[in-house]
């Protein structure tokens, strides 16, 4: 494809895992990055960016570095905007920061392509099932209702679930965004501000509220995303592995692999323009499951409830990808036993070097 490519956060773990498809489809590909320490410990370009690609380290909040880059971007070209503060605990005592880059700096690449008079053919935005908050649930008479944020009360008093009801499947075209943390309100305005801005110039938008994403490749150092990772470190060092809650907490978790299947079908699609996409495998497993299955491949001491919480997490996410199937023919490919395997030898192999 005769085209260049903008990736925003490209030097992160799913611009890493999308480099190489890109530079094969694009003539030109462009990671902008700036290496942040709380996902990269030294500033140095990672070795799984594809060689193909150029990085600029950079804030995409710097006016200046989106006007310079633009200089040199000739029509047309693509964008994927992966680069975002994530964590969403941590959004709750560092806003400033989540809003500064989740929306700054999506509103500061926009004013760059009117200074500059460069519109972007299409905007993929990778967003987040945290836009849904807790979501919606049913009643045992059928009736739906959206509970909102659990209290700290609740939490401290260990009632962990809202009675008589059952969460129902985050669904992007019945549920609607009720976010509990500041990161899931600023990847909300991410949405609502690209889909303005690009329906008033005539660029493509492509939504793709992402569930739980792991796999190889996920940071190892941070603290605040990738619980896949990090039980998975607890076990390899013999420990424990301790469950928040009750244990019971709920996940769809999606294989990196799957999810940059559906960010290539989203960006060839000629029909997913203004659509919003679940993406997902379809399924929840809880955390006291998937902490099971991660101690027994290393033999490690069972899983135990800490009964510890973190206001802003959500009690069950998953979500339903009929209309992804439907009109992307996405098909999640990893079942998460095969996941976990693929991760597992991926961070024995990290440790061994």
């Amino acid at each position: 494809m005769n085209k260049t490519v903008i990736i925003t956060g490209g030097a992160g773990f799913i611009g890493c895992a999308l480099s190489e498809e890109v530079s094969r489809r694009y003539s030109q590909a462009v990671a902008i990055d700036c290496l942040h320490p709380q996902i990269h410990p030294e500033p140095v370009r990672p070795v799984a960016l594809d060689s193909r690609v150029e990085l600029i380290v950079a804030d995409i909040c710097d006016e200046s570095v989106w006007n310079k880059l633009l200089e040199n971007i000739t029509q047309p070209f693509d964008v994927i905007h992966l680069a975002a503060e994530t964590g969403t605990s941590q959004s709750l005592s560092d806003a400033s920061r989540h809003a500064l880059v989740n929306v700054v700096g999506t509103t500061r690449m926009l004013d760059a392509f009117i200074l500059n008079r460069k519109f972007p053919d299409q905007i993929l935005l990778t967003s987040s099932r945290a836009v849904y908050g807790e979501g919606a649930w049913q009643k045992k008479d059928e009736s739906v209702f959206y509970p909102g944020q659990r209290s700290d009360e609740m939490l401290r008093s260990g009632q962990w679930d809202f009675s008589n009801a059952r969460p129902l499947p985050f669904c992007a075209q019945k549920t609607t965004p009720h976010p509990t943390n500041i990161y899931g309100a600023t990847k909300l305005a991410q949405e609502n501000i690209l889909s303005a801005w690009t329906s008033a110039y005539g660029t493509k938008c492509k939504i793709l509220r992402l569930q739980n994403v792991y796999g190889p490749g996920q940071s190892l150092v941070n603290p605040y995303t990738g619980v896949v990772s990090l039980f998975v470190q607890k076990a390899k060092s013999g420990e424990s592995i301790p469950l928040y809650e009750d244990g019971e907490i709920t996940r769809d978790f999606v294989y990196i692999s799957d999810v940059i299947s559906a960010v290539l079908l989203a960006i060839e699609s000629k029909s997913a323009d203004k659509e919003i996409y679940d993406i997902g495998t379809g399924l929840k497993t809880t955390i006291r499951d998937i902490a099971h299955l991660i101690a027994a491949h290393y033999n490690t001491p069972a899983p135990h409830v800490c009964g510890k919480y973190r206001n802003g997490d959500v009690r069950h996410a998953s979500c339903d990808i009929s209309t992804v199937q439907q009109v992307l023919q996405f098909k999640p490919d990893y079942s998460l036993t095969q996941g976990i395997e693929q991760l597992c030898k991926w961070i024995d192999a990290q440790n061994n070097n």
